[in-house]
């Protein structure tokens, strides 16, 4: 096993209607690969739902494949739900502002009627 595999894996789970998807470890320019290949594995689904609550590190290049595929799936007609990121993670979504256009939910929230994200204003 490498490094790379020891910091970071993948599990991911398909379902009718769903993907899910959960990340543990580091997600950094190390593990960046390994997270866009399970991303891009996923099959099409009206909703890709990402767990993040075992990642303790989303550095840049997680933020970059994370919407990357934000986009692919909006591009299919399906939705990219993070769900329950660790508290440094979903710190690193409000600095960003990826919370106003990737849908976050904590806990037992509801995933199914998600709010579409409002489109940004120049």
């Amino acid at each position: 096993m490498t490094q790379a595999e020891e910091r970071f894996h993948v599990r991911l789970r398909v379902a009718d209607d769903v993907v899910e998807v959960r990340a543990v470890g580091e997600i950094d320019i190390a593990t960046v690969g390994a997270f866009r290949a399970a991303l891009w594995a996923a099959p099409a689904r009206p909703l890709l739902r990402l767990d993040l609550s075992g990642v303790q590190v989303l550095s840049a290049a997680g933020v970059r494949a994370l919407v990357a595929a934000h986009l692919r799936v909006r591009a299919r007609g399906g939705e990219l739900v993070v769900v329950d990121p660790d508290p440094v993670v979903a710190r690193v979504l409000r600095v960003g502002g990826l919370h106003r256009v990737i849908a976050v939910r904590h806990g037992d929230a509801p995933v199914g009627a998600l709010p579409r994200p409002l489109a940004a204003c120049a």
